[in-house]
């Protein structure tokens, strides 16, 4: 049974450390499942320890040594894994059963399979229509090679049909309907497919890829950005801090390394030298008033968070796809600032934090819906509240399952409840 961690933070919150990050799990993923298209053609190099990351990558073992008619495919909790898989497992030989958690069964995947099932996949629903789990089974028979998805659901979908395109008989030209949310993820993909010899034609919002073969190479998956993210939220809520992370760079694949300019918001700046990025806090007004994180939704929880504790009201907009995330995002975020105080309203697509009735109690406690991102965007709290109970403290394996060690190393102090 897992336990729920007690945060404090003693004397004068100065943080001044280095950490070291892990692989980005994003591309982790992604790297992954090239390799496997390729039949181990490309191969991955600083593999995350992100437990959705080593999930995957011990199911698409399993599923390259197969031998047996049915395999059933259980991906936990890693939503990543239930997208990617889907496409990639209607290209496979044998008969499949991809699964996930209760909380998987109620996360939509209805417009990738439908996607899927319209070029030729044979995809059936186990249980529910429209959501996992899935039988999924060969031989796939190209029917099309165009296919219309919507923009605004989950980049997700776009990224799991474009790294199957080149393994497709016809290929694939695939037209976005709709903005396309959470963008620099699908160049992400197509990136990391390009440094593996995929090449692709993207004219407004049609991206055509032909089938081709991969070529021989490394992809070189660099430390995640996301995970950096709250080193930069305990920098804002540090009186003072430098902060260095090795490996970081400036012109990154991530999407999430957005939070370089949000931060800058909060007098937080960013100095790419020596290898890596050093975090400083300077003093400044904060004067932006509207962000908006449909390029990077997995920022979301982060940066409210920080605005909410420095008692800032903000506006949110791009916040479409967190209901559909490990849990209801927006929902969760209000209910966990209500403790604070801080009321995050919903209105016409936007969301404001009303910060009026800000306090901070001696001791808060905070649910995590078994969603990583509530337990690390919350720490940080830690430098305001004299202790901070995160509910389950390894709910944080699922992409950066150091943090708690790396938090001590910062300075903080860690107790079980």
């Amino acid at each position: 049974m897992s336990k729920n961690l007690l945060l404090s933070f003693e004397g004068n919150k100065q943080i001044n450390t280095e950490i070291r990050l892990t692989g980005s799990k994003s591309e982790c993923n992604r790297a992954l499942i090239i390799s496997a298209l390729s039949k181990g053609t490309v191969g991955v190099e600083n593999l995350s320890v992100a437990a959705d990351t080593v999930t995957l990558d011990a199911k698409l073992k399993a599923i390259a040594e197969n031998k047996n008619e049915t395999l059933t495919v259980d991906i936990g909790p890693a939503g990543t894994a239930m997208r990617f898989l889907t496409a990639f497992l209607s290209l496979q030989s044998g008969n499949f059963l991809l699964t996930g958690t209760e909380r998987m069964k109620q996360r939509p995947i209805g417009i990738l399979v439908e996607a899927l099932q319209s070029i030729g996949a044979k995809i059936s629903y186990a249980e529910n229509e429209g959501f996992p789990p899935l039988h999924i089974g060969g031989p796939f028979e190209q029917s099309q090679a165009s296919v219309k998805i919507k923009g605004d659901i989950s980049s997700q979908y776009i990224s799991a049909l474009l790294m199957i395109a080149p393994c497709l008989p016809q290929g694939l030209s695939l037209e976005i309907e709709g903005e396309l949310t959470s963008k620099p993820y699908v160049e992400m993909t197509l990136a990391m497919l390009e440094q593996a010899g995929i090449v692709h034609g993207w004219q407004e919002n049609v991206i055509s890829i032909a089938p081709q073969q991969f070529k021989p190479a490394k992809l070189y998956v660099e430390p995640d950005w996301s995970a950096a993210s709250y080193w930069y939220a305990i920098a804002a809520l540090a009186d003072e801090a430098e902060i260095f992370l090795p490996g970081l760079n400036g012109y990154s694949l991530q999407g999430d390394s957005k939070i370089t300019e949000i931060m800058a918001n909060f007098g937080i700046t960013s100095q790419f030298k020596n290898g890596g990025v050093l975090l400083k806090k300077e003093p400044k007004p904060i004067e932006r008033k509207i962000f908006d994180m449909k390029e990077c939704p997995d920022l979301a929880q982060t940066v409210v968070v920080i605005c909410a504790a420095l008692g800032h009201d903000a506006t949110f907009t791009g916040l479409e796809t967190l209901k559909i995330k490990e849990t209801n995002r927006v929902l969760a975020l209000q209910t966990e600032l209500a403790k604070i105080g801080v009321k995050f309203i919903e209105k016409n697509f936007s969301y404001k934090l009303d910060c009026s009735g800000l306090h901070f109690p001696d001791k808060i406690s905070i649910s995590t819906y078994e969603d990583h991102r509530m337990a690390m965007a919350f720490a940080p709290l830690a430098l305001k509240i004299a202790t901070v109970e995160i509910e389950d403290e390894h709910v944080v394996d699922k992409s950066y399952p150091y943090f708690w060690k790396d938090l001590a190393k910062a300075g903080f102090n860690m107790g079980t409840a």
